[in-house]
């Protein structure tokens, strides 16, 4: 009975309706409390105080710096290092390069946060002396370094499968290889 039940198509879809229902009846008790406008809005989470406070907007706000300065470090790094690749690499270097690219998607990120926590916050410690333990900046930075491969390996793959044709065009009309590859394969892309 049972495998002929999973295998059904409208297993997923229960099961999707099956989870926002139970959040819905879970947490409706709680937004009758608390209006979500307060939840927002409020900067302090003291759930557990004689006089609770319910308040996500300095995390969110934490949160989005956080995300600002990963973006910051990832997303110029990896286009750099992606356009290295899919044009300016010797064909054996890349073939070196792209596995070890996505081994590094591959390592958990546990592994980043106690690298952060041990080697790269002392570092910026000693650049900015009056830098917390767990700062914004490491990690953002080290979040940023995560995401590395994921978009390096994602614009090369996207890069490479620019046609040759345009290419050609572009080195037809005497454009050099820096130009063709930000005019032409990065737009193409």
């Amino acid at each position: 009975m049972y495998p002929s039940a999973c295998r059904s198509p409208s297993t997923p879809c229960t099961s999707t309706f099956g989870i926002i229902g139970t959040l819905v009846t879970e947490s409706a008790p709680f937004f009758a409390r608390v209006p979500v406008v307060r939840l927002v809005k409020d900067t302090m989470w003291t759930p557990l105080f004689s006089e609770p406070q319910y308040g996500i907007g300095a995390l969110l706000a934490g949160t989005m710096v956080t995300t600002l300065v990963a973006l910051s470090v990832a997303v110029p790094l990896g286009t750099i290092l992606a356009i290295y690749l899919s044009e300016f690499a010797p064909a054996r270097f890349r073939e070196l390069v792209k596995p070890m690219l996505e081994l590094l998607s591959a390592v958990p990120t546990v592994v980043y946060g106690y690298f952060a926590l041990l080697a790269l916050t002392p570092l910026l410690q000693m650049l900015y002396p009056d830098l917390p333990q767990f700062s914004m900046l490491s990690a953002g930075l080290i979040m940023g370094i995560m995401i590395v491969p994921y978009v390096t390996s994602l614009g090369e793959d996207s890069m490479r499968s620019v046609p040759m044709l345009l290419r050609e065009g572009a080195y037809a009309l005497g454009d050099g290889k820096l130009g063709v590859a930000v005019r032409v394969v990065f737009p193409g892309a």
